[in-house]
């Protein structure tokens, strides 16, 4: 069991017909804890019935909440989702939110320090005030984990290049690498030759690489670890790169070879899209059967 801390937005996603508890750093945090680790979370909610139901939800689930701040001004975060014909999500993210104002405290600073992880994203740096908070808990944290979540407008090359000096991981899907690649002006259809410059430009020796349904690539002491994915039927994607990090993390930190690693992530991401939601629960038994199918 190890101890992690995650930091970031907490908010509702909110689709057509229905909304559901989310945010990138959450849904980490949960499936973290559904790992049997210990996991706190970092963030802000609103003084509202919607904050009130993610806390409650999150002491639901195991993950410590004494770090998860009360704005009586900013509401709660919501985003509007929208599925496209392949299952895709679309996001239209409302701003401001509570989780743009989480500021520096005692005990975040403490629960950091003691953490074995410390894992955040892109998203939660498009405001000052948490982005600060952020890069003070980075100079604190023993081993960070970058979680690169663009989601336009609410990034630029300055904050993303900063971040990725400060991790000792990075994970980007495909197109976000050979974007971030591209504005550095680095140029190459090669996947391993991004990674490769993104880790030499950043001084960071462990990336990971998603692939939508072709599956991931792990860049880890050197070496590179394949999976080609799994055939699933796709219900939506939200969720499924975060519990994809979640289980790649919990593997990786217990010392288990980095291709188990990525073969138990990448198949437990493809189990959470093809479920509804991104926090669908799991067991270990049928991602096993996933993997030796």
């Amino acid at each position: 069991m190890k101890n992690i801390v995650c930091f970031g937005e907490v908010l509702w996603d909110v689709f057509p017909t229905h909304k559901k508890i989310g945010g990138a750093p959450l849904n980490v945090a949960v499936r973290l804890r559904s790992l049997e680790n210990e996991v706190s979370l970092i963030s802000k909610v609103g003084n509202d019935a919607a904050g009130d139901e993610i806390v409650r939800f999150l002491n639901e689930q195991g993950v410590y909440t004494q770090s998860v701040q009360v704005d009586d001004t900013l509401k709660t975060g919501d985003v509007k989702v929208s599925l496209n014909d392949q299952g895709s999500a679309l996001y239209t993210i409302e701003s401001p939110r509570a989780w743009d104002d989480i500021q520096l405290t005692e005990d975040s600073k403490k629960i950091t320090q003691s953490a074995d992880a410390f894992i955040f994203g892109s998203l939660v740096a498009r405001n000052q005030t948490s982005r600060n908070t952020l890069h003070e808990l980075l100079k604190l944290a023993k081993y960070k984990i970058f979680d690169v979540n663009l989601r336009a407008p609410h990034y630029t090359t300055e904050i993303l290049s900063q971040l990725m000096n400060a991790a000792d991981f990075i994970k980007f899907n495909d197109d976000e690498i050979f974007e971030i690649a591209e504005t550095l002006h680095f140029e190459s259809e090669s996947l391993e030759e991004n990674i490769k410059f993104i880790a030499k430009h950043t001084n960071t020796k462990s990336i990971c690489v998603t692939r939508g349904s072709n599956g991931a690539l792990l860049y880890y002491n050197d070496a590179f670890y394949y999976n080609n994915g799994y055939q699933i039927i796709v219900v939506d994607t939200v969720g499924a790169g975060d519990s994809f990090l979640a289980s790649l993390t919990d593997r990786l930190l217990r010392g288990i070879s980095p291709q188990d690693s990525i073969d138990f992530a990448c198949a437990m991401g493809a189990i959470v899209a093809s479920s509804q939601g991104a926090n669908p629960k799991i067991e270990k038994t049928i991602i096993d059967q996933m993997i030796h199918a």
